[in-house]
């Protein structure tokens, strides 16, 4: 199966064409003539996606002069259900968004949010110090703040006398 673009992974919208259908009917023992292009085509195909599928976050990443800052949208995450983990050269946001209620497919008029298990890895560019770095999340924003490692800062040593 082809890989689905960023948005319709995000989405859970799927490209209807015939080799994707035809593909679905083999995946799942239907016919290629019960599929025909429908909500139903869309709903199998979504489906079948989902389960083979992570979901790639976007983010944006910028820099202060004293840090490196990572955003990005986890809407309906609680902050224990997000995992962050860092090294001194980059950072992975994981997790999984679940449904609050089971809906069956027929009820649905339109199922456009995705479900499931999400990440992100960026590497920086530049070090950072893992260690003072904080993370919050307001109103669906993920805000992670990475202090810089200044290599190029000179740190003079006194000698002491013994």
């Amino acid at each position: 199966m082809e890989k689905r673009s960023f948005f319709e992974r995000l989405t859970g919208s799927v490209k209807l064409d015939p080799t994707a259908e035809l593909a679905a009917s083999r995946t799942l023992n239907i016919k290629p003539m019960d599929l025909g292009g429908n909500r139903k085509t869309a709903e199998i195909q979504a489906t079948v996606a989902q389960e083979e599928e992570e979901a790639t976050l976007t983010a944006d990443v910028y820099q202060t002069p004293d840090e490196i800052v990572v955003q990005t949208i986890v809407a309906g995450i609680k902050p224990e259900d997000v995992d962050v983990s860092i090294s001194q050269d980059s950072i992975t946001i994981s997790g999984k968004r679940e449904r609050a209620r089971e809906v069956t497919n027929s009820d649905y008029f339109y199922q456009e949010l995705y479900w499931g298990s999400f990440s992100r890895s960026v590497l920086l560019p530049q070090e950072i110090d893992p260690d003072e770095a904080e993370a919050t999340i307001k109103n669906g924003l993920l805000t992670v703040r990475l202090p810089k490692l200044d290599r190029t800062k000179i740190q003079k040593l006194r000698v002491k006398n013994e």
